[in-house]
């Protein structure tokens, strides 16, 4: 019987130790994962197993991203259960909020300061969400929440609910967000209607409706530097 298990691999076979002598840089993706899952099957090693995984993905490591447990699951990679499939997903997550913290500025002056940290956070989405970020009157960060999440093609928003959690975390200026799983930053009508009747309702509580920004993996779009508030 063969033995998968990453330490019986030929030295210059190990990314562990390749890693260790040629540094990180040096480790393809298949390479990466086969750490994360450590060993592979009877008939392919790790590094094998997970260039079949990522194969199934058309080696684009975004669109793996966008995958949940179960999903990869479904792909039937054999070597890939339950416990692998969620140490990807965490290590896949890690990478995300990594890139969210790099990116979250203390004062938003710019639709470019908070578009980032948005992207971050948003753009491996496959189905719509609707986030609002709160801010205080410097224009500093109170809070981030997703209020709502909906399907591929569109989420449901209550203004009702936006503007309640803005008194209560003390907002004097809101910044509305949702990602385009499609791809696509341009606004549609329902969201240029919906834009304008959180900024009518907001007003009566003087909080201000300062941007509302979609994001994709193409890039963003912004209301306020496009005129549209």
């Amino acid at each position: 019987m063969q033995n998968t298990s990453i330490k019986h691999w030929a030295e210059d076979d190990r990314p562990r130790e390749k890693m260790l002598l040629k540094g990180i840089d040096a480790l393809s993706n298949a390479e990466l994962m086969a750490i994360l899952i450590n060993n592979g099957t009877k008939e392919k090693s790790a590094v094998d197993v997970t260039k079949e995984l990522l194969a199934a993905v058309n080696n684009d490591l975004q669109k793996l991203t966008k995958f949940s447990v179960k999903e990869i699951l479904k792909l039937k990679i054999k070597g890939i259960g339950e416990a692998k499939a969620i140490a990807i997903v965490a290590a896949l997550e890690l990478g995300i909020r990594r890139e969210m913290s790099e990116k979250k500025k203390e004062v938003i002056l710019h639709s470019k300061d908070i578009a980032d940290f948005l992207r971050a956070q948003l753009q491996y989405k496959n189905r719509e969400v609707f986030a609002v970020v709160f801010l205080n009157r410097a224009n500093k960060i109170n809070h981030y929440e997703i209020v709502s999440e909906g399907g591929i093609t569109g989420t449901v928003v209550d203004p009702r609910i936006i503007l309640k959690k803005a008194l209560e975390h003390n907002a004097v200026n809101i910044i509305l967000c949702h990602n385009h799983p499609s791809g696509s930053t341009r606004p549609s009508r329902a969201d240029e209607e919906l834009t304008l009747k959180i900024k009518d309702a907001a007003r009566y509580l003087d909080v201000k409706v300062v941007d509302h920004v979609i994001v994709s993996e193409e890039g963003y779009f912004s209301f306020a530097d496009e005129g549209l508030l």
